[in-house]
């Protein structure tokens, strides 16, 4: 199984195991209860502290948002298991290629499958980067362009990041040049 698809079969089974049933109850109302608008204010606000610690190459603090057993897929398909393997490794990108750069981050969409489950979008754009992994091409001369998905879930009050998924966006293909006319017969 590549490495998409065994991906996408763990997010999928993360979020089946992550959905409950509404409380009877609640069913019986035909009421269901929408997340508050505190509840996305605080997913936004983890994404800008994330992005806070990117900009000062703090791979702890860049870390601290996962949840222990959070698995992460990084830009070039590498799957990372647990917090602590996370932040290793975002500590040897900040000391490597990473170490000069900056990164704006845009959420581009909040979807919450449940109360306490929520999906997040989010476009980032890097620069300052000394290098960039294998296989991995800026979008633009020096620019290199991400989008983010995360897969959230409240505990206890507090969010957490349970998987996420980092794939890079690719450079326009160059257009190409237009044939020459075919000569016209006369």
């Amino acid at each position: 199984m590549n490495t998409f698809a065994r991906s996408s079969a763990i997010m999928a089974l993360f979020l089946t195991c992550c959905i409950s049933s509404p409380d009877p109850a609640e069913k019986a109302k035909g009421e269901s209860q929408a997340p508050s608008q505190n509840e996305e204010e605080s997913l936004r606000k983890l994404v800008a502290e994330q992005t806070e610690a990117w900009n000062r190459h703090d791979a702890a603090a860049w870390s601290k948002a996962f949840a222990p057993d959070a698995e992460f897929i990084n830009i070039v398909g590498t799957v990372f298991s647990g917090r602590d393997e996370i932040q290793k490794r975002h500590a040897l990108v900040f000391a490597s290629v990473f170490k000069d750069s900056r990164t704006e981050v845009t959420v581009r969409k909040v979807r919450f499958i449940d109360t306490n489950v929520a999906v997040v979008d989010t476009d980032h754009v890097v620069t300052g980067y000394t290098g960039l992994p294998p296989g991995v091409q800026a979008t633009e001369q020096g620019v290199l362009r991400t989008r983010m998905r995360y897969v959230m879930k409240q505990s206890g009050g507090n969010w957490s990041i349970a998987a996420g998924q980092n794939t890079d966006v690719k450079p326009a293909p160059a257009t190409p040049s237009q044939p020459a006319s075919a000569p016209t017969g006369g």
